[in-house]
């Protein structure tokens, strides 16, 4: 299913048994869930699904999952990115081959990059593959941000990097990517908080680890922005960012699957050593959600 990206892309929670082990039937579950919520898209094995805690043969095991799973119902976008060039390739020619849509390219982590060998490193996996490469700017975790110029430039030399994924924090240079550069790259913010801001400012879309818990009310949010409707997507939004605000104020991991628990679907704990959440964390987030269901009920 290759086609434009646009509008709400999950980033998918990652499930796991007692044993740690990945819970294939509770991943097809949140897939499910997702896509019966009218996501545009899912994305395996990003930073909500715990790409840190798994080892290369469970990432490529994940990304075929979800494929096999989601059968075309929606794009599927791979998170490829690895520490060395020669993994990322091989993890996005594995992706290319089981039938993703798109692939998402962290930069290498631990140690940080310069500039130039960031790019370097992007070039080379975007030219060992044919897929749409979505960039994946996170410098909180790789220690290099991929500034506005030089997304542009990327997108300028290289033919199939088409999108990024914002997660910078940095609103600023959202807008920035946002105004000056849609022309040539397609931009998705990765900061639950900005969903509202971002879609209302233009941007092709969000990318939400919190459409896990609450995919209805963030999709609702982006249709009314779509159709024009600001001041009813912004009441949307208004009841919807307490629990968001919640999420993202704790360790976000264990958060997206504490909400789930809350629901009454749970994912298993996160992989240690990532802890769960404590109980008084819990609780916020399960005032939130409990307000919430009763002003949309």
């Amino acid at each position: 299913m290759s086609k434009h990206l646009s509008g709400v892309l999950t980033a998918l929670t990652t499930p796991f048994d007692n044993d740690e082990r990945i819970d294939v039937d509770r991943l097809e579950f949140v897939v499910d869930r997702s896509i019966k919520a009218g996501v545009d898209g899912v994305v395996a094995a990003g930073s909500t699904g715990e790409v840190g805690a798994l080892s290369s043969n469970e990432r490529e095991r994940l990304v075929d999952l979800v494929i096999e799973h989601t059968a075309g119902r929606v794009p599927v976008i791979a998170q490829t990115g690895a520490t060395t060039t020669a993994e990322a390739i091989r993890l996005s020619r594995a992706a290319e081959k089981s039938g993703a849509d798109v692939l998402m390219l962290i930069t290498p982590f631990y140690e940080p990059l310069s500039t130039d060998e960031t790019v370097a490193y992007i070039k080379d996996v975007a030219s060992a593959v044919d897929l749409p490469i979505m960039l994946y700017n996170i410098p909180a975790v790789t220690g290099v941000n991929l500034d506005p110029d030089t997304v542009r430039s990327l997108a300028e030399d290289v033919d199939n990097i088409r999108y990024i994924k914002d997660s910078s924090a940095n609103w600023e240079q959202a807008l920035q990517l946002i105004h000056h550069h849609s022309d040539l790259i397609g931009t998705f913010i990765g900061w639950d908080s900005y969903i509202y801001s971002a879609l209302a400012e233009g941007a092709a879309g969000v990318m939400a680890g919190a459409a896990n818990v609450v995919p209805e009310q963030i999709v609702a949010v982006h249709r009314l922005i779509a159709a024009g409707d600001l001041r009813t997507a912004l009441d949307r939004w208004h009841e919807l960012y307490p629990v968001i605000d919640a999420l993202i104020s704790v360790p976000f991991i264990p958060a997206v699957k504490a909400g789930l628990a809350l629901l009454g679907e749970p994912v298993g704990a996160p992989r240690r050593p990532t802890a769960e959440l404590p109980a008084e964390q819990v609780d916020r987030i399960g005032r939130a959600l409990k307000m919430l269901s009763t002003r949309t009920v």
